[in-house]
């Protein structure tokens, strides 16, 4: 317990209680006090200089065209309960309450590895043609978007991989553990509590333990790698398949061997490319540049990364209507891409 305790302040991650609290005491103001405001909301965005930047945004998590309608079993926002998923119903609803009540939403909570058959928010979506139906929010940000400052620069670094993370019943890092465990160059431990080899459980390491090295492995688990973020805010290097799932985060768009060390699917080539930049440190330290370059639109509270509405998609609809009223992208500002006039109240 004391163990747990002490990971858990040091670990580097953001402290799940503090996020609760301030959750709890956010849900005490009244609903009307945001829905007041929603009309000036969407008509700033209008003055704004990254107007376009911020439609860019809107698009790309959002690619719903008008028209999409809801099945009549969908629930109303006022149906939402806080049972199960407690962190995608707050995430949820800093967003939803800007809105009538009676408007209705399908939420796919937790990892979702499918496209969805209707339209519906979720915090991933599959990088895959015909993957509309998956709108896109800024959902478990608390485990998904932590940033660090490194002090430490890539050559005076460790020049080894690590990874730590939970491997049981996840089918490429059970693959990755079974070919690289052991590896010289890497540092690999499997952090799962009903591990599948107990050789492979040789403690955890804190965000600042895992930035002494080199390279950081950012492999998929049931959906995308959740370390990439801190990972490419760091001086270290994400190595990484191509990425098959997207959230907030836009994996999508990043560029391999630009913004991280690509390897192959089936990971063959991880020593070789580990070698190629510990021998070429002036194109591992661009990687590094170009992923900071990156991170910063997550990090400007204009453009909608820190704990505030981010995109709801056109996914709200009334009974009369489809109502698609557009997204919200950042620092409470909301935008509308379809025919229909946003709704008003």
């Amino acid at each position: 317990m004391e163990y747990k305790l002490l990971y858990a302040l040091r670990s580097g991650k953001n402290i799940k209680l503090i996020y609760y609290i301030k959750n709890m005491l956010g849900m005490l103001i009244p609903n009307i006090f945001f829905q007041m405001q929603l009309r000036h909301k969407l008509a700033s965005l209008s003055d704004r200089k990254d107007k376009d930047y911020i439609l860019y945004r809107v698009n790309y998590y959002n690619k719903l065209l008008p028209g999409a309608i809801l099945p009549e079993s969908v629930p109303a926002l006022a149906e939402h309960k806080l049972k199960g998923h407690k962190v995608y119903i707050y995430d949820t609803r800093c967003y939803t309450r800007w809105f009538s009540q009676q408007l209705r939403l399908n939420l796919c909570a937790g990892d979702v590895d499918f496209v969805p058959p209707i339209p519906s928010i979720s915090k991933n979506r599959l990088i895959t043609e015909n993957n509309g139906n998956g709108v896109i929010m800024k959902l478990n940000k608390i485990r998904h978007f932590i940033f660090v400052r490194d002090k430490k620069k890539f050559t005076e670094k460790k020049d080894m991989a690590v990874f730590r993370g939970k491997v049981t019943d996840k089918e490429q890092r059970i693959k990755f553990m079974k070919m690289y465990f052991g590896h010289p160059m890497c540092d690999l431990g499997d952090i799962s509590r009903d591990t599948i080899n107990p050789t492979w459980c040789i403690g955890k390491l804190t965000i600042k333990e895992q930035l002494e090295y080199k390279f950081i492995l950012a492999i998929e688990g049931y959906d995308v790698a959740s370390n990439l973020k801190w990972v490419m805010s760091s001086n270290s290097i994400a190595v990484m398949p191509r990425p098959t799932c997207e959230t907030w985060f836009m994996e999508g768009t990043l560029i391999p061997n630009y913004h991280y060390i690509e390897i192959k699917p089936d990971f063959s080539d991880l020593e070789e490319r580990l070698q190629y930049y510990m021998a070429h440190t002036d194109e591992a330290q661009a990687i590094i540049e170009h992923a900071h370059e990156y991170i910063e639109q997550f990090k400007n509270k204009k453009t909608g990364t820190i704990d505030i509405p981010s995109c709801i998609g056109k996914v709200l609809q009334d009974d009369r209507t489809t109502l698609i009223i557009g997204s919200i992208i950042t620092s409470l500002t909301f935008s509308y891409t379809g025919n229909q006039a946003p709704y008003s109240l």
